[in-house]
């Protein structure tokens, strides 16, 4: 028996015409196919759709065959890939045939078949259909492909920010040149397309779209930690600020070049209380949501514990490099800054274990 399997990855059928999905049979991918061509002219799945029921009545007359339209999700390939697969198995059960299934697979584009080991994992596959749409070669056809890849989100920011870069370029030169400062323009213009290179490199949209709705939600909720993290930033910033200056006056406290030990254990000591006052305000700020919300556990009580036991550490640590802590006070520091951490540790994990056997 012969599948005829219509692939649509990003279930633009189901979001567009709310039709339940897989669709199995002629007059119901047909039905299917006119309405999404109804809501969306444009897109190309329709001509998947189409292009399915022809070659359903191609075949029909040679061997026995079914046509079907199957769809994933918006958004992430791997979730796309597993609802197809799960539509699939929903077809192939459906079908109460006991002669070995065969399928051909028509998609849109190399997107869509992404989701080819998918399918051969369930039954063999004997062809694939990729339909394209053909286009004169004239005006009309370029205008439409560029429409086509401004009204695309992703394409569009792939081509177009580069691009506004680059033309931004001359009339930031005239400005520059009018202020003074010419050379400014060229390092701004590479900083920025550097920025949004490694941006698009490394994947971060979605990280960034998280950070974002994580601050909504907690500004809306009214989450201390909002407020604790800004302040912690805030912190970090004097911190790095003191730490740069503990360094600038042993430089001119001392004729030469400082090794590097020195620079860093300078660095170091004038950041150390400031970083643990960051620390200590975000790791407060922590609990005191994770309480207000029920989340609350008695080891995220180690947490300030850890900060000063590490903050106390590295101060002493610098301060020795820097010859303004002894060793035997060291000793004392690092002995008592690990005695506190393991010490709070084993307390809250006694205190949640009674918790717990309490209820």
């Amino acid at each position: 028996m012969l599948l005829v399997l219509c692939v649509d990855l990003d279930d633009d059928l189901g979001r567009k015409t709310e039709t339940s999905t897989p669709v199995v049979g002629r007059d119901a991918v047909e039905d299917a196919a006119v309405a999404l061509a109804t809501v969306d002219p444009e897109d190309s799945d329709v001509n998947v759709l189409f292009e399915g029921v022809h070659l359903y009545d191609d075949l029909v007359g040679e061997e026995r065959v079914e046509v079907a339209a199957v769809t994933g999700v918006e958004g992430s390939d791997v979730q796309a890939n597993r609802a197809v697969g799960t539509e699939v198995d929903e077809v192939l059960a459906g079908l109460q045939t006991g002669e070995e299934v065969r399928t051909v697979i028509v998609t849109d584009g190399a997107q869509d078949e992404s989701v080819l080991p998918v399918i051969r994992s369930r039954a063999k596959i004997d062809g694939v259909r990729r339909v394209v749409v053909r286009q004169a070669q004239d005006l009309e056809s370029m205008y439409y492909t560029i429409k086509q890849v401004l009204n695309d989100p992703e394409t569009r920011g792939t081509i177009l920010v580069p691009l506004g870069v680059l033309l931004l370029i001359y009339p930031l030169a005239v400005l520059a040149s009018f202020l003074g400062l010419p050379g400014a323009v060229l390092g701004l213009s590479s900083g920025a397309l550097g920025l949004y290179a490694l941006f698009r490199g490394l994947g971060l949209a979605d990280t960034v779209d998280d950070l974002v709705e994580r601050a909504r939600d907690s500004l809306y909720t009214g989450r201390v930690t909002l407020i604790t993290y800004v302040v912690a930033a805030a912190l970090l910033v004097i911190g790095g600020v003191e730490g740069v200056d503990r360094l600038t006056d042993y430089r001119a406290a001392t004729d030469g070049a400082l090794p590097v030990t020195t620079v860093v254990a300078a660095l170091v000591n004038g950041a150390a209380t400031w970083f643990a006052a960051a620390g200590l305000t975000s790791s407060v700020g922590q609990i005191t949501d994770e309480y207000l919300h029920d989340g609350f556990k008695w080891q995220y009580l180690n947490a300030p514990f850890y900060v000063l036991a590490i903050a106390a550490v590295l101060y002493a640590l610098s301060g020795f490099f820097l010859r303004t802590v002894s060793l035997p006070t060291l000793a004392a520091v690092l002995t008592v800054g690990t005695l506190m951490s393991v010490l709070s540790t084993l307390a809250f994990a006694v205190i949640e274990d009674r918790g717990t056997w309490a209820k």
